[in-house]
């Protein structure tokens, strides 16, 4: 598999596919594609795989495609402004994305879910609890809100993010959610009650505006309906 990414604040991931070769997206991911793609539907590794990936911001059903008698073409495009990156997945190479980053992926990348292990920071850290890992081999293409910041944390160093701008970690990292000390600055500091602290060794990956955030900043200016 070949692929090129196109466009800046709305990208497209063109994948192109030698004969037989398949991919997988969520339902809706594809964009356009030559017509000898053969789409099939799966909940690809059953009902407990399958409403794992729905409590983790994806849907139940995955479609897979496959290049008939010869290469096929398809197209994957970003559901909001941001950026589309590929990762190579393999022994030792697993992510770990924010939900619903995941967009599509050769067919021998396994997606799954991933729970924090403190219920505590599920409950409070918003985007925080369910988490998407992807692990197996092979290329996957991730789509993050806004522009992709990235650092290389050595073993036991820290960066603390507002909740939301975590994109993506490597597996090795770790994470936890801590509220904002001092209850002054929790109630008026703007900032919310929690932070994301990641810590290395690993690579994280941040976007520079959450969809969560853009819609508040939108919601004053929404008409309620009221006249």
């Amino acid at each position: 598999m070949q692929y090129e990414i196109k466009g800046e604040t709305l990208p497209v991931v063109i994948c192109h596919l030698e004969s037989g070769e398949r991919m997988i997206t969520e339902s809706g991911g594809m964009a356009w594609m030559s017509p000898n793609m053969k789409m099939e539907t799966s909940t690809n590794g059953g009902l407990g795989k399958a409403f794992g990936r729905m409590f983790s911001g994806d849907s139940i059903f995955q479609n897979f495609y496959t290049a008939m008698g010869g290469p096929g073409m398809i197209a994957f495009a970003s559901s909001f402004p941001g950026s589309i990156k590929p990762f190579t997945v393999g022994p030792g190479e697993e992510y770990i994305f924010q939900k619903s980053a995941f967009l599509a992926s050769e067919s021998t990348v396994e997606l799954s879910m991933h729970f924090h292990k403190k219920l505590g920071s599920g409950l409070f850290g918003g985007e925080g609890f369910i988490l998407q890992k992807v692990s197996g081999y092979g290329v996957v293409f991730a789509e993050f809100d806004g522009h992709v910041i990235e650092y290389e944390l050595n073993a036991g160093q820290q960066i603390v993010i507002d909740t939301g701008h975590l994109a993506a970690m490597s597996a090795t990292c770790q994470m936890d959610i801590q509220t904002v000390p001092g209850v002054k600055n929790m109630f008026f500091g703007g900032e919310g009650l929690f932070n994301t602290v990641v810590t290395g060794p690993g690579h994280v990956w941040l976007q520079t505006m959450p969809a969560s955030n853009m819609a508040a900043a939108l919601l004053p200016y929404i008409p309620t309906g009221n006249h």
